[in-house]
C-alpha cells in the first residue's frame, strides 16, 4: 500500500455518501472488506457502510457494538487503533468468537476523529483481509488519516446504510 496523498485525503471528505468512501478506503489497503460505525447518541456504535459479504450472525452481532466489545468497540473504548494479525488463531482477548466467523485474519480499527478540536470520537473504522496481515506504522498512521476523513462526513451525514 502506498501512502494517500493530502489530495485524495480531501477527495475522500467529499466522497458522495459512506458507503463510496468506505469502498475507496478498503480498496486503497488492498483488503476484503470493511466496516464504518458511528458514534450514536446512546454511546454504542452503528454500523454506517459496509464493504464484504458478512454471514447473518455476524451482521447481528455488529449492527450495534457496544463500546469496550469487539475491535470495533477496543478502538473506540481506547481511543487508538486495535490490529490483530490473525483473527483466527489470536489470543490476546480481544477478539471475540462473533469476528472468528467472518472468515477475516488480518485486521485493523481505528477511531475517527473529528468534532470541535478533532478530539471526539465519532466513530470507528476498520478494515480486513481474508490473509494474515500485520499492519505497519505507516499503514496504521494512514488509517487514523482516513478515519479523520471520513469523520468528516459521519458528523455531516445522519445516513444509514438500511442494507448493512
Amino acid at each position: 500500500m502506498n501512502a494517500p496523498s493530502p489530495l485524495w485525503l480531501a477527495e475522500l471528505c467529499k466522497s458522495p455518501n459512506l458507503q463510496s468512501a468506505l469502498e475507496s478506503i478498503v480498496q486503497l489497503f488492498i483488503a476484503n472488506t470493511g466496516t464504518l460505525h458511528r458514534m450514536g447518541s446512546d454511546g454504542s456504535l452503528h454500523l454506517a457502510a459496509i464493504v464484504g459479504n458478512f454471514p447473518p450472525p455476524v451482521m447481528d452481532a455488529i449492527r450495534k457494538i457496544e463500546v469496550g466489545k469487539g475491535l470495533a468497540g477496543l478502538a473506540a473504548e481506547r481511543r487508538g487503533p486495535v490490529t490483530v494479525c490473525n483473527l483466527q488463531t489470536d489470543t490476546s482477548g480481544d477478539v471475540r468468537p462473533g469476528a472468528r466467523a467472518t472468515g477475516m485474519e488480518g485486521a485493523i480499527t481505528v477511531p475517527c476523529f473529528g468534532g470541535a478540536g478533532g478530539g471526539m470520537i465519532i466513530g470507528v473504522l476498520g478494515v480486513a483481509t481474508f490473509a494474515p496481515r500485520e499492519y505497519s506504522p505507516v499503514e496504521t498512521v494512514t488509517l487514523l488519516e482516513c478515519g479523520r476523513a471520513v469523520a468528516v462526513l459521519l458528523a455531516a451525514s445522519t445516513q444509514i446504510d438500511r442494507t448493512a
